[in-house]
């Protein structure tokens, strides 16, 4: 697909006070893996759901190419929310069967196997129900159904909560190899190291507004800072302390 997989135009959203965010525009490319990055509360999953339409917003979104208010347009994606947990009436393998069938996709139980180790989750775990496993167990396992699917795009909010450092390592070399097949991702997070090693572009979203769309490097270098998280830190506090702000 050559079209762009996120496009978003002068979006706006709030909640009948003040607004989330205002004017914002962002384009996602094929094949990138993109991370937004935020202060809790400052708008990530608003956007995300407002893109997905499961939540009010004015502006344009399309999914490669297409109106995102259309239900066609999100064949060709697929999404995980944060603080996912499966259903805890359902066991793993029933929950990946379940998603998969969904997008009328077979689900292949050596494949899926092999992901959960390279999850670092005991593949035992997905013939337990949901009401069984940890948070970071449920996490892994949504995980799993988004990568499984092998959609040409996947949405993540907040994809590394409740993972343990191995299991965000190994997630970071799971999302590498999606986009090494073809696939775009886009993703949101507060975990700074993350971003920074695995995203060739970031956005920043602070006080309604992208204050940056680019490489990580070019944010560090712009703000003269040793790592990204001293880059973010130096670049809200500069956009708090403008005139008007």
């Amino acid at each position: 697909m050559t079209e762009r997989p996120i496009d978003i135009q002068n979006a706006k959203a709030g909640y009948g006070g003040p607004l989330v965010f205002e004017h914002l525009t962002l384009a996602v490319e094929p094949g990138e893996i993109f991370g937004l990055i935020g202060l809790n509360g400052v708008g990530k999953t608003t956007l995300i759901k407002a893109l997905l339409g499961l939540g009010e917003a004015e502006g344009v979104f399309r999914f490669f190419g297409e109106d995102a208010a259309k239900p066609e347009s999100r064949r060709n994606l697929a999404y995980l929310p944060e603080k996912f947990m499966p259903s805890h009436l359902l066991t793993g393998w029933e929950f990946l069967k379940l998603t998969l069938d969904f997008y009328a996709l077979k689900l292949d139980r050596d494949k899926a196997c092999q992901l959960a180790q390279g999850l670092a989750l005991d593949p035992a775990a997905l013939s337990k129900r949901g009401r069984q496993l940890s948070k970071g167990m449920g996490q892994k396992l949504g995980l799993m159904a988004s990568l499984l699917t092998g959609l040409p795009l996947l949405i993540l909010d907040e994809p590394m909560s409740g993972l343990d450092p191995r299991s965000r390592i190994l997630l970071k070399d799971r999302l590498i190899e999606y986009r090494a097949n073809g696939g775009t991702v886009f993703f949101s997070s507060h975990i700074l190291s993350d971003i920074e090693e695995i995203c060739g572009r970031i956005g920043i979203l602070h006080a309604g507004k992208l204050i940056y769309v680019g490489t990580p490097s070019d944010f560090i270098a712009r703000h003269e800072a040793p790592t990204l998280e001293r880059a973010f830190l130096a670049a809200i506090t500069e956009a708090e302390n403008k005139p008007g702000a």
